[in-house]
């Protein structure tokens, strides 16, 4: 992979996974209400998530659910449905005692699932396969599985440092959030963003 592909990709990640959406404003939440360490635990399922879901479009599954108008519906509906649920859920918790498993169930395998349902997430390791994949620079790529080894790595690196970045602010902010009414309504604005997001989904 050349200089030129690696600053873009590293460009294009960078913009993707420090920008705001389901994942980072999950992980933010769980390490506002539940600690750090429990946020942990997300914050690593979902690059290992990504990297499954890239795997999977590499194998050409992402074609079909992406072209396939039954399959990408269901994808955006389950995903949409699942954000809503969690923002319901969310948006109840005002106590830091009252947040468990029943008010944010967020665990690893939940986190991991959570990527193949996020149609966005889709759309990009449709767009990584097709861009630094089986294409290099403009022509069919000779190496195309080294070429999507240096794609996970890259995006490991990112999805756990973005997921990371958040759960600390998050983390950070718990003392904070403690007193008075602050946490519910931190708590409903992270709620309005999984909205927002599930809504803007819907439109992909």
């Amino acid at each position: 992979m050349s200089a030129a592909e690696l600053t873009a990709l590293l460009l294009l990640c960078t913009a993707m996974s420090f920008s705001p959406g389901p994942n980072t404003t999950l992980s933010t939440a769980l390490a506002a209400n539940l600690g750090l360490r429990r946020a942990l635990r997300f914050c690593l399922a979902v690059p290992t998530g990504w990297t499954l879901l890239m795997l999977a479009c590499g194998l050409g599954l992402g074609v079909i659910i992406t072209t396939v108008p039954a399959l990408r519906w269901g994808v955006t509906l389950t995903g949409v449905a699942y954000m809503l649920w969690l923002a319901f859920k969310l948006s109840r918790a005002g106590q830091l005692v009252q947040v468990d498993a029943s008010r944010l169930q967020v665990g690893f395998w939940q986190g991991v699932g959570l990527q193949f349902v996020n149609i966005k997430a889709w759309m990009l390791a449709l767009t990584l396969s097709a861009g630094w994949v089986v294409n290099a620079a403009g022509q069919p790529a000779t190496n195309p599985g080294e070429r999507l080894a240096i794609v996970c790595m890259v995006m490991v690196g990112f999805a756990f440092s973005s997921n990371f970045v958040y759960a600390l602010v998050g983390s950070l902010l718990r003392q904070w959030l403690a007193r008075g009414a602050r946490l519910l309504w931190f708590n409903r604005a992270l709620a309005l963003v999984l909205v927002v997001t599930a809504s803007w989904m819907v439109t992909l």
